[in-house]
């Protein structure tokens, strides 16, 4: 059974819409519809065009700045407005950064993340981030980094500092988005998008599954991912982690299938796009991973924090790889 898109091709631009056309949601649902096995089928054929279907790339995400963020997003820990085990730290010190960069480069990450509890930086945070991305650049790793809202003038000095991806995550649809935060609009996070985007910095930008969000949800996230200029060159699929205090805990999960049918569509829709598998992995098993993989993603975040939650350890991740027979990308 083949899904009808819409006719109309979007813009070519650095190699991803040679592929991908624009979307509508209708198409979107049906792709939701096929059949599993259809699906799956579909999206590792897509998959197959575009990356090696055995290669897997690692990224490590640390923390520089814990706890204390202003922000109400429901799901989030870190938050000050919730009472929750995460305490506000101060900003890592650069050779903290650096120690816990080169440990990443030398367990097989090619990427390394650094994530900020902040609604936006301020000037003397930022200059130490600036620091942290020179540094961390200078070790031969692709950097990144989520810090929230920013400025057109703050991407352009990331740039300048050497940021290879910033992430940005839109978490769900337009439509259930104030169900989970009020204290920035879904605007504020398209208009950082666009600045890191003009800045010439590649968009890391996903979302999260086990908000208590419905499939057409899933789908308006998705149609807004895949119907950017460009769509993102990095997707991170999160799986809520629930964590006490927050207003969140006690969500009834998402059937599993719910996750890898979004990777699938996420792979079909976004054919060059890494996919990532990134909060959540704890709660996986090796199945539900390996069918993941087989769905479409691509991308790991490796190591044993993700921010505040717990990550599978990275022997487990190693063992899973040869008993797969997959690589991690050089």
């Amino acid at each position: 059974m083949l899904i009808q898109q819409e006719a109309a091709p979007a813009k070519a631009q650095q190699g991803q819409q040679d592929l991908a056309e624009r979307w509508s949601k209708q198409a979107i649902k049906a792709l939701f519809a096929l059949p599993f096995n259809d699906l799956i089928y579909r999206a590792q054929g897509v998959h197959r065009q575009c990356f090696d279907a055995n290669e897997i790339q690692l990224s490590t995400l640390v923390n520089i700045k814990a706890g204390g963020c202003p922000e109400d997003c429901a799901y989030c820990p870190q938050s000050a407005r919730y009472d929750t085990p995460v305490e506000a730290e101060e900003t890592m010190r650069l050779d903290e950064v650096l120690a816990a960069a080169r440990a990443a480069k030398a367990s097989g990450a090619t990427r390394f993340c650094m994530g900020a509890a902040w609604r936006s930086p301020r000037e003397k945070d930022f200059k130490k981030v600036l620091a942290m991305v020179s540094e961390v650049k200078s070790l031969r790793l692709e950097t990144c980094a989520t810090l929230g809202m920013l400025s057109p003038q703050q991407a352009a000095r990331l740039k300048a500092a050497g940021l290879d991806y910033y992430n940005h995550n839109l978490d769900t649809s337009k439509e259930y988005y104030p169900q989970i935060i009020s204290t920035r609009s879904y605007q504020d996070r398209l208009d950082t998008l666009a600045h890191v985007r003009n800045a010439g910095i590649n968009v890391c930008c996903g979302g999260i599954l086990g908000l208590g969000e419905g499939e057409d949800d899933r789908v308006g996230l998705l149609h807004t991912l895949a119907n950017m200029d460009e769509p993102p060159e990095s997707v991170p699929i999160n799986l809520l982690v629930q964590v006490e205090g927050t207003p969140l805990a006690g969500t009834a999960a998402p059937d599993p299938f719910a996750m890898i049918k979004t990777i699938a569509v996420a792979r079909i829709l976004m054919p060059r796009s890494y996919v990532r598998l990134s909060a959540g992995r704890s709660e996986m098993t090796d199945t539900m991973q390996v069918l993941c993989f087989l769905a479409g993603a691509n991308s790991i975040f490796y190591g044993e924090k993700l921010l505040t939650t717990e990550n599978p350890q990275n022997e487990n991740d190693r063992q899973l790889f040869a008993r797969l027979g997959i690589k991690a990308k050089q």
